[in-house]
């Protein structure tokens, strides 16, 4: 394992790069969360075009990935490769991010569809063009397997604060700048907000960052030969699978648990929850703070599924930027591997688990939802930088290091397995559940909540331990690698 001090990252380059992967994930999680809502309620689309403008423009950006990666391994620059592209983007980003959530108004439904699908294919593409880079950049800023842990947990302990306030506030937000207008111009004012975010998070990221790590040497090759090398190294072939599966459950998921709580959980089960934390009350300027951020249940009980989903959604976040933490030392105890298979396995049983929930044990359902947080959490990061193993891998047996297609060809299976999850959960509902969007309480359809939130995506998480359990570098292993990368990077800086 690589100690020079030279390879050591400071707090504040740490606390830089996560920024970036902060601001992503304004937009990532809208769009897990938000978007199809937005889309259907807000924009006003019908299911079958908004799940159209949802599912091409994703599939796309998985496309782009490669391409994405092949420019960034191509650019040279007095800032590196992949610093540049983060701030590149930054402004596009912002700027396209409010349009992509501005209704225009008076518009026919072909010139509304055709702005969403624009907008939103532009997203997508930015967001490729800014994160796959980025990405890749925290394999470059150090070679050492400890740092490269410990800055992938500050990366996620940011994005789960990011995740944090979107899932929380979002919507309040929304209704907040809804007040006096309409929830199209409380969702543009929202999204500015969060672009504005955005733009200084991707600033501060390329200000206060550095790429250290260059290959021995670099060699002119084809892109067409930078994949062929690429489809030899076996971790590689496992983690691209892998990825798909794994971010497939975060689309599918985000789906399912939503109308879980909204159709599923008893809502008078939910609403004496709620009364116990002192959510409920008087609707009308005596709420205070609760009142204004949308958190005070009204007496109809008419808002006390989003309440609660709310309430989920922040103590399972919560409880993932504590316990993420844990990654390192338990890393460098048991290594990347060990603890990714027992996290994945661990967290597949406790989603299992959902299924057996009666409707009415909401306590259970807040219970399972931190459980399986503390045993997933650790995970975040350390499969992050298993894929910076695999980059050495590369380097380590062929003697070619291609970081950032690693990391777009990682990112195609990453938005292939979002796209492929939101459209499982409609594919599974609608074959096997008769759901129709217009009876979303149907018995059937209440079914088939219980049923992909527990069985379906329990089954992918164990689909991923078993990944996982296949994959060769343990910590051995990549112990080995690491000790031999650095020898000949050192030898390659002492010639003349």
């Amino acid at each position: 394992m690589s100690n020079n001090p030279q390879q050591r990252l400071s707090f504040l380059e740490k606390s830089a790069y996560s920024g970036g992967d902060a601001a992503a994930n304004f937009v990532f999680m809208t769009m897990i969360l938000f978007q199809l809502n937005f889309y259907t309620d807000v924009f006003g689309l019908t299911a079958g075009a908004a799940a159209a403008i949802l599912l091409a423009p994703r599939l796309w950006d998985a496309f782009f990935d490669p391409i994405m990666g092949i420019l960034a391994d191509r650019t040279r620059t007095r800032w590196g490769k992949f610093r540049p592209w983060v701030l590149w983007t930054s402004v596009p980003w912002a700027v396209v991010m409010i349009l992509a959530y501005t209704t225009p108004r008076g518009w026919n439904m072909g010139a509304m569809i055709a702005y969403a699908a624009i907008t939103n294919g532009l997203l997508m593409t930015l967001y490729s063009m800014n994160n796959m880079p980025y990405s890749a950049l925290g394999g470059v800023m150090t070679g050492d397997l400890d740092e490269r842990t410990k800055l992938n947990s500050f990366r996620f302990v940011a994005v789960n604060i990011a995740q944090f306030v979107v899932g929380g506030f979002t919507l309040p937000l929304v209704a907040k700048f809804a007040a006096g207008h309409d929830r199209q111009y409380g969702w543009r004012m929202t999204m500015t907000l969060w672009a504005g975010l955005c733009l200084v998070l991707f600033l501060i990221t390329f200000l206060g960052t550095r790429e250290r790590i260059q290959p021995v040497q670099e060699e002119k090759a084809s892109p067409k030969r930078d994949f062929l090398d690429l489809l030899k190294n076996s971790p590689w072939r496992v983690m691209a699978v892998m990825t798909l599966v794994h971010f497939a459950i975060l689309s599918f998921r985000g789906g399912a648990l939503y109308n879980y709580y909204h159709h599923y959980a008893d809502k008078a089960a939910m609403y004496d929850f709620a009364a116990k934390l002192g959510l409920t009350g008087a609707i009308g300027g005596s709420g205070g703070l609760l009142e204004t951020l949308g958190y005070l249940v009204h007496p109809d009980k008419s808002n006390i599924a989003d309440v609660f989903n709310s309430i989920i959604n922040m103590v399972g976040t919560a409880t993932t930027i504590i316990v993420i933490l844990l990654s390192p030392p338990l890393s460098r105890k048991y290594g990347k591997k060990a603890v990714a298979v027992v996290g994945f396995g661990l967290a597949s049983l406790g989603t299992f688990a959902f299924y057996l929930l009666p409707s009415t044990n909401v306590t259970g359902m807040l219970v399972l939802t931190i459980t399986i947080a503390v045993c997933y959490a650790p995970t975040i990061p350390l499969v992050w930088a298993i894929f910076a193993d695999v980059a050495d891998y590369s380097e380590w047996t062929i003697g070619r290091r291609f970081t950032g297609m690693v990391f777009a060809t990682i990112g195609f299976a990453l938005k292939s397995g979002l796209a492929l999850g939101s459209a499982s959960f409609l594919w599974i509902m609608g074959g096997f559940f008769h759901y129709d969007t217009h009876l979303p309480a149907a018995p059937d359809a209440i079914a088939g909540y219980r049923f992909t939130s527990g069985i379906v995506v329990g089954l992918l998480f164990a689909a991923c331990t078993m990944l996982l359990a296949v994959y060769k570098l343990n910590k051995a292993m990549t112990l080995i690698m690491a000790d031999e990368l650095a020898r000949r990077r050192k030898r390659a800086a002492e010639q003349p």
